[in-house]
């Protein structure tokens, strides 16, 4: 039994010297990806938090009194340009119409008869069966029938006009964002019955301080996310900057125009955004994931050379694209690691991959 015991340390040596006669290549190798440090300009990234506006709103009413007779739209339909979104009762007008259409006809009758007794009376001149001054009073006669035919026409017209402001009709593509009276109500010219916004021409209004005003340029490059849709981000460019400021905030509105392709957008939605701003200098720049944090306030980045790794820590400024700036502690053209460096240590033996695309959507 003692014999079989002391064989024990002879084999687990015999063991260990095998482990050790092992080529370099089947030891076990970390997997990590890398990627270069690159040099590239330097960007501010600036939070902004706004919301969807519209170039285009109004609060329509009737051209005239009347009594709500017909709604056809409510609060969220989308209308055309000339629909007619309310009516009034046409009952009174339409008969004072048909009065002052009644009021043409005879105008029209009365017109063609002084015609008709006045060229007869030019006929009669030559032939001395008739004074001069009967032929006066005619023509007098004729004259004031076509001011009775234009009154008529006139009035004719304003009751055709007013007919056709008993609608109020859709001023320009949209939504009716608000509906403000009921069936039966009597309305008033001025009052408002819809309120309608522009859907085609959204604009995104922004807060920002007035530190960065100096840096913001039309034309900038904006990308924004919808509270409503998380995780997704488009693109918009700066469209104006408009010059008034709020003296107790110190701010000044934003106004971004978003890229062809975009969500649904519609007035009062929450969006925010992230304003690139450039700095005017150029600098050493890591993916995101690259940096390690600490508790303690260490920033590390693992370098990788000849398939071994070791530590530096590094000072970092402006982050911008999921990239960050290095102030201090790597080079140009050093290889980090960036993926697979949450647990390496110092001279530990790695396999690389092939790089990450490095994202450059949002700050």
């Amino acid at each position: 039994m003692l014999k079989m015991n002391a064989r024990i340390p002879l084999a687990l040596t015999a063991l260990a010297l095998c482990v050790l006669a092992l080529p370099s290549t089947a030891q076990s190798r970390v997997p990590v990806s890398a990627t270069e440090v690159t040099r590239r300009e330097i960007f501010q990234t600036v939070p902004m938090t706004g919301t969807v506006t519209s170039e285009r709103s109004a609060r329509l009413s009737a051209a005239t009194s009347g009594l709500v007779h017909a709604l056809n739209v409510d609060a969220g339909y989308q209308v055309a340009r000339g629909d007619v979104l309310l009516e009034l009762d046409p009952e009174l007008v339409q008969l004072q119409l048909q009065s002052a259409e009644a009021q043409v006809t005879q105008a029209r009758s009365e017109l063609a008869d002084a015609r008709r007794r006045l060229a007869e009376a030019e006929e009669l001149v030559p032939k001395a069966s008739i004074a001069e001054s009967t032929v006066r009073d005619r023509e007098a006669e004729v004259a004031l029938d076509e001011a009775t035919l234009q009154q008529a026409l006139a009035e004719a017209g304003l009751q055709r006009a007013l007919l056709a402001r008993h609608q109020v009709r859709a001023p320009f593509d949209g939504v009716v964002s608000s509906k403000l009276t009921e069936l039966g109500e009597w309305v008033n010219p001025g009052q408002a019955v819809f309120e309608l916004v522009a859907i085609d021409t959204i604009r995104l209004d922004f807060s920002v301080s007035e530190d960065f005003l100096p840096a913001i340029a039309p034309g900038g490059r904006v990308g924004y996310t919808l509270n409503a849709r998380p995780g997704e981000t488009w693109d918009g460019e700066v469209a104006t900057v408009v010059p008034v400021t709020d003296r107790n905030a110190r701010t000044f509105m934003l106004r971004v125009r978003p890229a062809e392709q975009r969500p649904l957008l519609l007035p009062g939605m929450s969006v925010t955004a992230t304003l690139k701003l450039p700095t005017g200098r150029d600098g050493l720049v890591v993916p995101r994931d690259a940096l390690l944090r600490y508790p303690d306030g260490r920033t590390v980045v693992w370098t990788v050379g000849d398939d071994i790794v070791s530590e530096h820590r590094v000072q970092t400024g402006l982050q911008f694209d999921g990239m960050v700036e290095i102030r201090d502690g790597i080079d140009a053209g050093d290889r980090v690691v960036v993926e697979g460096n949450e647990a390496l240590r110092d001279g530990q033996a790695v396999e690389v991959r092939a790089p990450v695309a490095v994202s450059t959507r949002g700050g």
